[in-house]
């Protein structure tokens, strides 16, 4: 399978960012992509003010546009995640869409881990703008391969992504808008790290450049393999990556080192107490 990460610098103007995805998307469906992965929060990005003014139903004008191409193309599309406004809250939700090949609507996530930071002077205030989600979500493409979806800071957490491959997940999906600092200094080995310990391709498109309210993301956006091999690596610019996912190859990744089934739940359990022994605590 074929597989592509749109990497592009959103901005507040909705209709802007949404002639910048359908070019790209376009673009990477002209190279053979099966499956595109656009950067989170493509629609609208900025000061908390902008998010919500941007902000749309599910049944708004980008999921419409998402089902439309992705019928168009044949393609299945995860549409990263947009700032989604529902009738019954009062803040938003992060959300990432998987849409078909048919242009139906296959999966819902919403992000679970909400960015709460203070990075090199900047604030970063999540939960004042959004809800966080409360359901892990696998999906399965047009080409039978179960993904796992994810949005951006939910990759510092380690244990969502193991439920994720403990569900099936062969391949996981985790659009960004990484800073700039965090991409420079974490993001590949996060990446990596996850592709490495769940024997997962990993499909990681990422936000770049300034953003209106003084934000700005890192790029850099990867596809990677379930060795951890880098496939693909987008330059400092808005454009598309694509690599070839071979999934024999997981296969034998799988086989060859076979951590998943071997694991021992038993002994994980944080509840009982720390044992003492020689050494102390361990």
């Amino acid at each position: 399978m074929r597989a592509a990460a749109i990497q592009l610098n959103a901005t507040d103007d909705v209709e802007r960012n949404l002639e910048t995805a359908d070019r790209l998307v376009r673009d990477a469906a002209g190279l053979g992509a099966e499956l595109v992965v656009l950067p989170e929060t493509w629609t609208v990005m900025g000061a908390r003010e902008q998010m919500i003014a941007g902000a749309q139903p599910l049944d708004g004008q980008a999921i419409s546009w998402a089902t439309a191409i992705a019928a168009e193309l044949g393609i299945d599309l995860i549409s990263g995640s947009f700032a989604e406004r529902q009738d019954s809250a009062q803040l938003l939700s992060n959300t990432s869409v998987h849409v078909d090949p048919r242009g139906e609507i296959a999966a819902i996530y919403r992000k679970i881990h909400l960015f709460d930071v203070e990075i090199d002077g900047a604030v970063y205030g999540e939960a004042s703008t959004y809800a966080p989600g409360d359901q892990i979500v696998t999906t399965t493409l047009a080409s039978g391969t179960t993904a796992g979806l994810s949005i951006c800071f939910d990759l510092r957490y380690p244990e969502l992504y193991r439920i994720l491959a403990l569900r099936g997940a062969q391949l996981l999906t985790v659009p960004s808008a990484f800073t700039l600092p965090t991409t420079r200094d974490h993001w590949e080995t996060l990446l990596r790290a996850r592709a490495i310990e769940n024997q997962c391709f990993v499909v990681a498109p990422n936000q770049i450049g300034a953003h209106p309210g003084g934000l700005r993301s890192g790029g850099r956006s990867l596809i990677i393999d379930p060795w951890g091999v880098v496939l693909a690596g987008a330059a400092d610019a808005e454009g598309v990556i694509v690599a070839e996912l071979d999934f024999a190859a997981l296969q034998r990744v799988r086989e060859q080192l076979p951590t998943l089934p071997r694991r021992v739940p038993a002994a994980y359990d944080w509840n009982v107490g720390v044992t003492v022994g020689v050494g102390g605590p361990r």
